[in-house]
């Protein structure tokens, strides 16, 4: 006779619920849930289905309400960005457009690598009646549905149209979530009517599950390849992205770079990867990172690539590494990246490959040069002196810079504390300011650099328990995209403090746009000029402490480094969420990093000033770039 398993009938949502309550990630050791908590926007496509599973079965899958579907999603990514992926929180969401709102948060997720479990609800499976409410038909394949649409921006996406189908999906999607190579969003579309179809599951499905985040070492071979190369180079670099954090490898990284005499440069997702002060950390790199940082790529002859994708904002639209010889060596778990550049590729956990080839470094004799150091300290020391200078200083006339809102909010940070960014200048401010030594943490999304992740982000971060003070820094432009969590904010009594920079409109886009087009056209907050019919008239008043004040936070309107920090003083001993409205230039940028970004001029245009911008981008092209394969 068959071997009888014991079973319980469960509606499919119910079996995800119930599923979900029982998974485990284990690194090192630390075990932890994996999945303590939903996030959900109820409709009639899941009110009836996960709604009431997560009522009857959800006593250890805490639910939270969100104000918007986008909004939970950037918050789960947050959430598990602070958790280096090892806890997670799932998002659900109704029919149509409840679903569609969560794919720009599951491109997100999935381009920076964070595992996020998605479950958007489906149309009917069955079809026993027509098109339903919110469905969109295809002409030619009846099958089609709008949540399709996750299918590119996912790493695992499956349709469940049976409950038993529940057996297989769910441990192939904690699979992908788990693996540091493969994971991003995972999306399990669930149809209305078959969340609430019932199916007789074995009881053990539902027994405590433990995924085992391992650590890929690096072969042996591989090791003995980068230390060759690493011995024959003069001027070695290495390029620390956000692998680093995921793999919390700082200070295998530290002792790697200080015992071979390699300055270290941070993408955004690496920003803080030097945790501890260190005469080899130059801080941000690339497009937006330091000018010496960009010198010293220049010169490389040999870049270490530790857990970057290697954009454009990295490799400087491939112009960045011009050392003739230069060589490439790429440290990743995903064989997609290790391999770019056409570098040698070490398969491997940034902490496993760091500890390997520190002491294989050691046994081959690989010391620090001397006058290679002296050379990274001195450049170092030049710009901090350009900064104390040049920047950090007040203009007669003008509005507080966001330099020095930068450097208010980090003098006033404490170790413990952490500042989160995603998009438009913030990013590119916290790559080249922000100081991590002191103990303030900085976490910036810009692998799709998305307006609206940082609010929610904030929540995320807040939610991990794993810091003190959460500190939101934004311009105006984001702040209107998503200031709403506010609300979810003050619902689960989860305290940020927004930093927001207020120099009315997308200032960081106008920038490229005059050094590209030679014109300011749709990047400010003006009303519209009666005579030209363009948006080039006042600038908005727009009362950003009285919309925040509406939505439960205490604000504050600064006007000066002193104003400001004297509200961060009083926004500490704050119990809930607050928003500082600083007053900044608006047409003051940090000085330019001498690192180029292909973004073209028009080629046909009968504007003088833009043909001529269009010669001095071809010529930078062709002299400046350059491919590896």
């Amino acid at each position: 006779m068959p071997y009888a398993q014991e079973q319980i009938r469960l509606t499919t949502a119910q079996a995800v619920v119930k599923y979900l309550s029982v998974q485990y990630s284990e690194r090192d050791g630390k075990e932890q849930r994996f999945i303590p908590a939903m996030f959900g926007i109820f409709g009639h496509g899941n009110v009836a289905g996960i709604g009431q599973a997560l009522f009857e079965y959800g006593q250890d899958l805490t639910y939270h309400q969100p104000c918007n579907e986008q909004s939970m999603v950037h918050t789960a990514s947050g959430y598990a960005k602070v958790n280096h992926r090892m806890s997670i929180i799932a998002c659900t969401a109704s029919i149509g457009p409840g679903s569609t709102n969560m794919v720009t948060g599951a491109a997100a997720a999935t381009i920076n690598h964070l595992p996020v479990l998605l479950l958007p609800s489906d149309y009917y499976a069955t079809r026993y009646q027509g098109p339903v409410l919110q469905q969109i038909e295809h002409p030619v394949s009846a099958d089609v549905s709008v949540n399709d649409c996750f299918r590119p921006v996912s790493r695992f996406f499956d349709r469940i149209m049976r409950p038993e189908q529940l057996l297989t999906a769910l441990p192939e999607a904690m699979r992908v979530l788990t693996d540091p190579a493969a994971t991003g969003a995972v999306t399990i579309s669930l149809p209305q009517d078959v969340q609430a179809h019932a199916y007789d599951y074995p009881v053990s499905f539902f027994d405590k599950r433990v995924w085992r985040v391992e650590r890929r070492p690096p072969t042996s071979d591989r090791i003995a390849e980068a230390v060759t190369l690493l011995k024959a180079a003069r001027r070695p670099m290495i390029i620390a992205g956000g692998g680093v954090h995921h793999s919390e490898a700082w200070s295998e990284l530290k002792t790697f770079a200080e015992q071979c005499g390699i300055p270290v440069g941070e993408t955004f997702g690496g920003k803080g990867a030097m945790k501890a002060a260190s005469p080899w950390g130059i801080g941000g790199f690339g497009v937006a990172g330091t000018p010496y940082g960009g010198k010293i790529a220049a010169e490389a002859d040999l870049i270490i690539a530790i857990g970057t994708r290697l954009t454009d904002f990295s490799t400087g639209s491939q112009s960045a590494f011009q050392h003739p010889d230069v060589k490439f060596i790429g440290i990743n778990v995903t064989g997609h990246d290790a391999y770019k550049q056409g570098a040698l590729p070490v398969l491997a956990d940034a902490r496993e490959a760091l500890t390997a080839l520190t002491i294989a470094a050691m046994d081959a004799g690989i010391t620090p040069d001397t006058a290679y150091l002296e050379e990274v300290t001195s450049a170092r020391a030049a710009y901090d002196k350009t900064l104390q200078e040049e920047v950090y200083i007040d203009h007669p006339d003008e509005a507080m810079s966001q330099a020095q809102l930068l450097q208010t909010l980090n003098n006033e940070a404490q170790a413990g504390d952490c500042v989160v960014a995603a998009a438009g200048s913030p990013p590119g401010d916290l790559l080249r300011l922000w100081d991590v030594t002191g103990g303030a943490a900085c976490y910036m999304e810009f692998g799709f650099s998305c307006m609206g992740w940082e609010i929610p982000a904030g929540l995320g971060a807040r939610m991990s328990g794993k810091h003190n003070e959460v500190y939101v820094y934004i311009g105006d432009g984001t702040y209107l995209m998503n200031p709403t969590e506010l609300m979810t904010a003050m619902q689960e009594g989860l305290k940020i403090t927004i930093v927001l920079s207020e120099n009315h409109g997308y200032q960081i886009i106008r920038s490229l746009q005059m050094a590209r087009a030679g014109r300011s056209f749709g990047n400010e907050f003006r009303g519209r000029d009666s005579e030209t019919n363009k948006l080039e008239g006042d600038y908005l008043p727009i009362d950003f402490v009285k919309n925040a004040e509406s939505l439960g936070a205490r604000a504050w309107h600064a006007t000066t480094p002193d104003a400001l920090r004297q509200a961060l003083r009083e926004a500490r001993s704050e119990t809930r969420s607050c928003v500082i409205v600083c007053e900044t230039e608006k047409h003051r940028y940090l000085p330019p990093t001498g690192v180029w970004w292909d973004i073209a001029s028009a080629e046909a245009t009968n504007d003088p000033m833009t043909r001529k911008l269009r010669e001095g981008y071809e010529a930078e092209r062709r002299t400046g770039q350059r491919f590896y394969y």
